[in-house]
């Protein structure tokens, strides 16, 4: 049974419009980096609570969700009202299986995420489990528009800190962008455009982590199946990983 914890928030980041990230602190405990926490509030007298994967590594003492607001929906536009110094709940335990100890080792470790299905691959990176277990990690990082690429600065440091193992590639699907490819994520794997450019080919020994869009997922687990690259499961382990995030 869930336990909650208050936790007030620290900031509200907002990196556009409609995409921000909400800082909590709460008292520590403990979670394995890609796990999530439900958050909880009172809204027009009713208790709601989502689930929110934990951005920030287990280190990290204060709390961060990256969340997009839905105008239609109930939770993310109570979200994105909330200030420093306000409350929210936090669920206890943390849960979930989309974490590392899941993964089978490979030599090259692909992170896959649309929207804010990135989150829980920064938690990660925050250990030191990826970079001891695999000789290249590529963060693949799939959006709408440019200015829905959050955490620059975070990916900026990693590249200057793990140059040679680390590679970041955006994609973006709606606008042409300096750096990114330009589809859907399905698409530049069968064509081979995102092997090409993170320079690394997709072999038996690589590992994939897929998060995010439903849609995205399916297509994209097919088609890696299709190349030799099943499904990872704990009764056969395989090649891919995968977190849907509605």
């Amino acid at each position: 049974m869930a336990q909650w914890l208050s936790g007030e928030v620290i900031e509200n980041f907002a990196w556009n419009s409609e995409l921000f990230s909400l800082r909590v602190r709460t008292e520590p405990f403990t979670f394995t980096a890609g796990q999530f926490v439900r958050l909880g509030l009172t809204i027009e007298g009713q208790r709601v609570q989502r689930a929110y994967s934990l951005v920030n590594g287990p280190a990290d003492p204060v709390l961060d969700f990256l969340v997009n607001r839905v105008h239609d929906g109930l939770f993310s536009p109570a979200l994105h009202q909330l200030k420093a110094g306000q409350h929210i709940e936090v669920s206890q335990p943390a849960s979930g299986f989309f974490t590392l100890n899941e993964v089978p080792d490979g030599d090259d470790l692909w992170l896959i995420g649309t929207g804010t299905g990135i989150g829980p691959y920064f938690s990660m990176l925050t250990t030191a489990e990826p970079w001891q277990r695999f000789q290249r990690i590529h963060l693949v990082h799939a959006v709408r528009h440019a200015e829905d690429l959050a955490y620059q600065p975070l990916i900026a440091e990693l590249l200057a800190e793990r140059a040679g193992q680390f590679v970041y590639q955006p994609v973006v699907s709606r606008e042409d962008h300096a750096g990114a490819l330009r589809g859907r994520i399905p698409a530049l794997i069968s064509s081979g455009e995102l092997e090409a450019a993170v320079g690394c080919p997709l072999t038996p020994r690589s590992q994939l982590m897929l998060c995010g869009n439903p849609e995205m997922i399916r297509d994209a687990r097919e088609l890696l199946a299709s190349k030799g690259l099943p499904k990872n499961l704990r009764r056969t382990p395989g090649n891919v990983t995968i977190e849907h995030y509605w």
